[in-house]
């Protein structure tokens, strides 16, 4: 037997020996983290606002766009942040559920497809102490999956963290702008 096809042979062994159970339901998912129909629960974004990503009704930018039109030129979002996604994020940002990073980015790469718009993932850095407490920066794994997944290029110094800042989760949604409203400094590189 050649060497190059041990680690897969013993993938197929420890499918057979530890079979994986879904996250979502504890049902059989083979080698996956979630089973076909728990996968499939996901939920997509609905027609939306090519900018800003809202849902609207026709896919055209949105009025609030028009008016105050957003300093990017486009949003790409992979799902809506509701069951099963929700509690599948949680996992992963709390529960260390790190293979949950691969799902995310094979999630987001579908969506970026082919698109010459994506010219780089920059993820953005956790506060010193959230890095601390958690472990790992969630958006930065998954930038690095994302990128083997579609060759994009990864910049972790392209932002840099300037202040504190309370954690999202803890905020009602209208706050969460203000929260993390110059938090952040782009280098030169991307502006």
């Amino acid at each position: 037997m050649a060497t190059s096809n041990l680690p897969r042979l013993m993938s197929v062994i420890a499918n057979c020996l530890l079979p994986q159970d879904c996250l979502l339901c504890q049902g059989s998912s083979r080698d996956a983290l979630l089973c076909d129909p728990c996968l499939h629960a996901i939920p997509r974004l609905p027609t939306h606002c090519p900018q800003c990503a809202l849902p609207n009704h026709d896919g055209a930018i949105c009025g609030a766009c028009l008016r105050h039109p957003p300093h990017f030129d486009t949003s790409l979002v992979a799902c809506r942040y509701e069951f099963p996604l929700d509690r599948l994020m949680q996992a992963y940002k709390y529960g260390n559920v790190l293979a949950l990073a691969a799902l995310f980015s094979a999630l987001l790469a579908d969506v970026i497809g082919d698109s010459p718009n994506v010219d780089m993932i920059i993820p953005l850095p956790l506060a010193p102490k959230r890095l601390r407490e958690r472990g790992f920066n969630q958006s930065q794994e998954i930038a690095r999956k994302l990128s083997a997944r579609t060759g994009i290029q990864v910049d972790v110094g392209a932002v840099a963290r300037v202040r504190e800042t309370a954690a999202q989760a803890e905020l009602p949604i209208g706050g969460r702008a203000r929260n993390v409203r110059n938090a952040f400094s782009a280098s030169a590189a991307v502006m």
